[in-house]
C-alpha cells in the first residue's frame, strides 16, 4: 500500500469516527457524552474506565474471531470489518475522554517521543 493509499484509509477512518460518534451521542448520551459508562460503572461497582473496557472487549473479541476466520480461509465482508474496526477505535476515543476528564487535563495535539 502506498503512502497516498494509506492516507486515504486514515482520513476515511477519521471521518467515519466523527460521524458515528456524533450520531451515537444523540442515542446514548444523556447530558454527558460519557454517561453510559458512568451508569454502567455504578451498576457494576467499578470505575467508568473498567466498564468501558468491558464493553470494548466485545468488539475486540469479535475482531479476533474474524482474524481467526481469515486464517482459516473464511472471508468476512469489508462492511463488517469496517464496523468492527470503527467500533474498537471509537471506544478508545471514548476512553481517552474518560481519562482526560478523570485526570482533569485537556488533550494535546502535540505528539511526544515520535
Amino acid at each position: 500500500m502506498t503512502h497516498e493509499e494509506f492516507n486515504e484509509v486514515l482520513e476515511a477512518r477519521f471521518e467515519k469516527s466523527r460521524m458515528v460518534l456524533a450520531k451515537k451521542a444523540g442515542e446514548y448520551a444523556r447530558g454527558d457524552r460519557l454517561s453510559n459508562f458512568k451508569k454502567a460503572a455504578g451498576a457494576l461497582q467499578c470505575t467508568p474506565h473498567k466498564a468501558l473496557v468491558g464493553m470494548w472487549m466485545k468488539h475486540i473479541i469479535s475482531i479476533i474471531d474474524m482474524v481467526d476466520d481469515m486464517e482459516k480461509g473464511k472471508d468476512t465482508s469489508y462492511i463488517i470489518w469496517d464496523e468492527k474496526i470503527g467500533d474498537a477505535i471509537n471506544y478508545l476515543i471514548l476512553l481517552d475522554g474518560l481519562v482526560c476528564e478523570g485526570l482533569g487535563v485537556k488533550p494535546t495535539q502535540e505528539v511526544e517521543n515520535v
